[in-house]
């Protein structure tokens, strides 16, 4: 892992990617799926509001650890048809979003990834 941010620069983040999901819930009616679109939009922004107001009260360490946690819990939704789970693959993409922002060693990631529950139908 590279340096690590510190917490203010991680709210600022965090806040850069609310505003893009919420800029994707208005433009959702104008996608070919705008159900799906809206709602892995909300759940990206669920996540990154979670997180910020974690952050609010915790020190970097302990809200990646958060993160980490939030992504083995995380059923794994990959292969599935694309519009199908938006909410799960929302919340992926915007902890993999996170992760990128903070710079996580992509080793850690796979070993949460290599963690997280099976998707039950």
């Amino acid at each position: 892992m590279k340096e690590i941010l510190s917490t203010e620069q991680i709210q600022l983040g965090l806040k850069h990617y609310r505003r893009i999901a919420r800029q994707d819930m208005l433009r959702a009616s104008e996608t070919p799926h705008p159900e799906a679109f809206l709602k892995h939009a909300e759940s990206r922004r669920e996540v990154y509001a979670q997180l910020g107001t974690f952050a609010e009260t915790h020190g970097p360490d302990d809200v990646i650890a958060r993160a980490l946690e939030l992504y083995r819990a995380l059923p794994f939704a990959t292969g599935t048809p694309e519009h199908a789970h938006p909410d799960i693959k929302g919340q992926e993409n915007a902890l993999e979003n996170f992760f990128l922002l903070v710079g996580l060693d992509p080793k850690t990631r796979r070993e949460a990834r290599s963690k997280r529950p099976r998707l039950s139908e």
